[in-house]
């Protein structure tokens, strides 16, 4: 299968990009390679990704229409995975702008392509940050999402939006996933796990928000990888009747859905530290903060659709996903 993937130099996008390669599948990638964190990481990602196969990477931003649009009919892909955007719930504090250009402009760009190439699948990465400060546990698919916290998570529910007009007025079949902490080798330098190892290693303190009163559904990598993988192979139609279960997210009016991704098994912060602490074999020195503007105390994911469409959900222990990032991150920085 032809597959076009964006962010391929990110996180999700590397590891996703890699799982298709190895599978035997032809990927065309595109990212930015954008210096909001160490580009030099980006690079390995996708050097490491030409040794694997059929792989076509390009630098482009999302943004540059012209661009993007001549990669994308080159590559003519079966099947989009739209996983590029501008990450991090605090850094919207500071720069909303990226946020627009990056998220809003780049996944319309995305879209306007895919209605005129009109691939079998267009699946588009969201967040679980869209859910606010919901507190109806677990968060499932048809729970109201309409008041996000950060302009991050605003961005990512405007695309949602947005993607459900395209499923309608063009018979899109579009996938929507909505991740939930994803962690594990590889990962971004501005995720609490990689500043915690970078810390304790280097004998720095780490910044613990809301004293540790919070509770995440962390997914690690691998987990997260098959669910989109699985779900990439299920194109949505319209729904007719009622749903599979009850959270059943698929709209009647368009070939379009919402799936979460995650566990389901909400662990606390504390107890991520001493996994950490225990599998570094050193102790953090902790700084405790108070909360951060825009963040939320708890994160559950409701699985029941998930499961319903695929007879999966993730699982890994964070004992054994961390275990893993520490291996990698000993490995990459030689430390």
């Amino acid at each position: 299968m032809r597959c076009l993937i964006t962010g391929t130099a990110g996180f999700v996008g590397f590891h996703v990009a890699k799982r298709l390669l190895l599978q035997g599948h032809d990927v065309t990638g595109v990212d930015g390679m954008t210096p909001y964190y160490d580009v030099k990481l980006k690079e390995d990602r996708h050097a490491l990704l030409e040794t694997l196969g059929a792989f076509r990477g390009h630098h482009c931003m999302l943004e540059d229409a012209d661009k993007l649009r001549g990669i994308a009919e080159q590559s003519a892909p079966e099947l989009v995975i739209h996983l590029a955007a501008q990450a991090g719930v605090r850094y919207s504090l500071e720069n909303p702008r990226a946020y627009v250009d990056s998220n809003i402009v780049g996944s319309f760009n995305i879209l306007e392509i895919c209605r005129q190439l009109r691939p079998r699948h267009l699946v588009i990465a969201s967040t679980s940050s869209v859910y606010g400060a919901s507190t109806d546990f677990p968060l499932a698919e048809t729970d109201r999402s309409d008041h996000p916290l950060t302009f991050y998570a605003a961005s990512k529910k405007s695309v949602e939006a947005i993607a459900h007009c395209y499923a309608h007025l063009w018979e899109m079949p579009i996938t929507v996933f909505r991740f939930f902490s994803a962690y594990g080798p590889w990962g971004r330098p501005d995720m609490a796990l990689f500043k915690f190892v970078e810390n304790i290693l280097a004998g720095r303190p780490i910044d613990i928000y809301n004293h540790g009163k919070m509770d995440r559904d962390f997914t690690y990598i691998d987990d997260l990888v098959e669910s989109i993988v699985r779900l990439s192979d299920l194109a949505p139609a319209r729904r007719s009747g009622a749903g599979v279960v009850d959270t059943d997210s698929s709209s009647p009016d368009g070939p379009y859905r919402v799936v979460n991704i995650g566990g389901g098994h909400p662990v606390s912060l504390l107890q991520f530290i001493e996994e950490i602490e225990q599998a570094l074999g050193q102790p953090a020195k902790r700084n405790y903060m108070e909360m951060q503007m825009g963040d939320v105390t708890r994160t559950e994911a409701s699985t029941e659709f998930l499961e319903a469409l695929i007879g999966y959900r993730p699982a890994t222990p964070v004992s054994v996903g961390i275990a893993e990032f520490i291996r990698w991150y000993r490995e990459y920085y030689k430390t």
